[in-house]
């Protein structure tokens, strides 16, 4: 092929040109993986190696060399995937490289000067959304699937990763249009005797169900948002209370500065644990008491807001937030150690002693909160959206006697069911969506 031909096939190709960005970690490592997409992808290949394609879906043994010097880059195993049984739904080459900065750094060069240019975040996956290899439901699943630090948010992520929502919108989209073909029905034949005289009749009981599903549903959105996002744990109480050790403790390493001198936190503290499977950020707040220091007043009214905001709050010492946990710390000070006493957790952050019995409560709290263990819907904000405009839409039909205004609001129903699923979507939406992935995917 000749130098220009590549360029020539991008020009023809211009709202698809053909992307490349490595695909596994910055080098040095064992193996580093450069991933090719577009309709340029197979002769770009061909021109590389000087050989044949290899058979698809195959690891071949290759000698990669530069099309301008024909110098050899590196003997790597290439695969290749040609469309539409490709990840992006184009034509796909991976080249397995050794995984040098050297080797990875004139490859990637290599494929500049060959014609391809460099994939922003998100560009492979966003073709397999434009190739309708992925819904957009099936693309924040996959996005939340690579941010999971914990067990529990990557059993939710990947539970999302199929097309169970898509086809649970196609049944309630279903569902609405019989309906709505049995109140078209009263206009078009409101004289017949057979058609009932009001429109919701019939309909009344199949929209109750379905309504209860939405609601169910956006339910475990709150559940599953605590689960993507984590539950947030705020420890407050007055001034050298304990609880920055206590911080450190649940932490298992120091993360906060203890000292005798009260007012030594000034600002809030976080620290990021697996509970359980859950994500929990603790936040030691500054201590409270009364000052005149500027600036650990502003601490302390910082921290009482970032408690009002916590789902969880654990008290050393008094507090008027309801449903707190209560503790009292540096029990290895008193001879009856650690326990439950009192409506309050005796404990010492200093030994660890009673720090058990704490992290068992608070996994018991963070599981209520979350449902762990139970279905959850991991939802994107515009999908929680959707899913009140679907349940509003169907409560306003409810209440409407009217058969053509019953059936517009069934009709705004069924678009927000739409929606839920990423198939009628803004521009805007979809560049947010797809800012969430790293480069390479």
């Amino acid at each position: 092929m000749a130098p220009g031909d590549l360029q020539r096939d991008a020009n023809q190709s211009r709202l698809t040109p053909t992307i490349f960005a490595l695909a596994t970690g910055a080098p040095p490592t064992a193996i580093a993986i450069v991933r090719i997409s577009g309709p340029a992808t197979l002769a770009l290949l061909t021109r590389l190696t000087g050989r044949a394609l290899p058979p698809p879906r195959r690891l071949s043994r290759r000698t990669l060399r530069d099309p301008t010097t024909d110098d050899a880059i590196d003997t790597a195993l290439v695969a290749v995937f040609p469309a539409p049984a490709s990840v992006t739904g184009d034509d796909v080459a991976e080249l397995h490289l050794h995984g040098g900065l050297a080797v990875v750094a004139a490859a990637l060069a290599m494929l500049r000067r060959a014609g391809a240019i460099p994939a922003a975040a998100g560009a492979f996956t966003r073709r397999a959304f434009d190739n309708g290899k992925l819904d957009l439901g099936q693309v924040e699943a996959l996005a939340d699937l690579i941010a999971a630090e914990t067990d529990g948010q990557r059993r939710a992520a990947l539970g999302r990763t199929g097309t169970e929502l898509a086809h649970h919108v196609d049944r309630w989209r279903t569902v609405l249009t019989d309906i709505r073909a049995d109140i078209e029905a009263t206009l078009d034949f409101a004289e017949d005797d057979d058609v009932a005289a009001r429109p919701f009749d019939v309909a009344d009981e199949r929209l109750c169900a379905l309504a209860g599903e939405l609601r169910t549903i956006r339910a475990q959105t709150e559940r599953g948002g605590r689960l993507r996002d984590g539950v947030t744990v705020a420890i407050v109480g007055p001034v050298n209370a304990g609880k920055s050790t206590l911080l450190n403790a649940l932490a298992r390493r120091d993360v906060a500065l203890v000292s005798p001198l009260p007012g030594t936190t000034r600002d809030a503290i976080e620290v990021r644990v697996d509970l359980g499977g859950v994500l929990v950020t603790i936040v030691d707040t500054a201590g409270v008491r009364d000052t005149s220091d500027v600036l650990e007043v502003a601490g302390i009214r910082r921290g009482q807001l970032r408690a009002e905001q916590a789902d969880i709050v654990v008290a050393l010492g008094s507090t008027a937030f309801p449903n707190a946990i209560h503790v009292v710390s540096k029990s290895d000070r008193t001879s009856e150690g650690a326990g439950w006493r009192g409506g309050a957790l005796h404990l010492s952050a200093t030994t660890g002693d009673g720090i058990d019995l704490l992290e068992s409560h608070l996994a018991a709290r963070v599981s209520e909160l979350t449902a762990l263990g139970e279905p959850a819907f991991i939802a994107a904000q515009w999908q929680q959206a959707a899913l009140d405009g679907a349940i509003a839409s169907i409560e306003t039909a409810q209440h409407i006697s009217v058969a053509a205004l019953v059936a517009e609001e069934l009709r705004r129903t069924s678009l927000e069911l739409e929606r839920l699923i990423g198939r009628v979507s803004s521009a805007t939406l979809l560049d947010h969506v797809f800012a969430r992935f790293c480069i390479g995917k």
